[in-house]
């Protein structure tokens, strides 16, 4: 199989995906989701980054972020990923018995990679922000988009805080 290229070069926003090892479903728990959205957060602004949409789901996670410097992807995702997957081991895993026999404890949290696409135009990113925020009716989750908690779709139809601050990119 063909390595993917990422491409971090420029100041391209980028529509990450990353999953649960195994796309075992370790965010069910809101104790869970609101880690990764804190760790999240945290990020974005130690890397003074953008987001422009999200979605937590039970098993993965869809963000388009933005960095004001080329060459910011890599080390984002490796800190998102490292921090939130240490956070939820030592605070939710040892607390809920589903998580414990969902799970080895040399599993890994994460899948290693994660996939990033490069969003050029509006349309583009128009197009993912859709896809993202559709993703938890589409899996059963909501009937609407808005009724999804772990998302930025309130954001874009109710202009209501969704937890972590959503910017456009110019």
């Amino acid at each position: 199989m063909p390595k993917q290229k990422i491409y971090d070069d420029k100041r391209y926003a980028h529509f990450v995906t990353f999953s649960c090892y195994r796309r075992r479903r370790l965010l069910d728990n809101d104790q869970a989701r609101k880690i990764v959205q804190g760790v999240l957060n945290s990020q974005l602004e130690k890397q003074n980054a953008k987001l422009t949409g999200f979605v937590i789901m039970p098993n993965h996670v869809h963000a388009v972020v933005w960095f004001p410097l080329p060459g910011q992807l890599s080390y984002f995702m490796k800190q998102w990923k490292q921090i939130s997957s240490r956070d939820i081991r030592q605070i939710v895993l040892p607390t809920l018995n589903e998580y414990r026999s969902k799970t080895k404890d040399d599993d890994p949290f994460w899948q290693r990679k994660y996939y990033a696409f490069h969003i050029e135009d509006s349309s583009k990113l128009e197009e993912k922000l859709q896809y993202m925020h559709l993703n938890p009716v589409r899996a059963g989750l909501a009937e609407r988009a808005i009724d999804w908690q772990w998302s930025s779709a309130r954001y874009y139809e109710l202009g209501h805080c969704v937890g972590v601050p959503i910017q456009s990119i110019n």
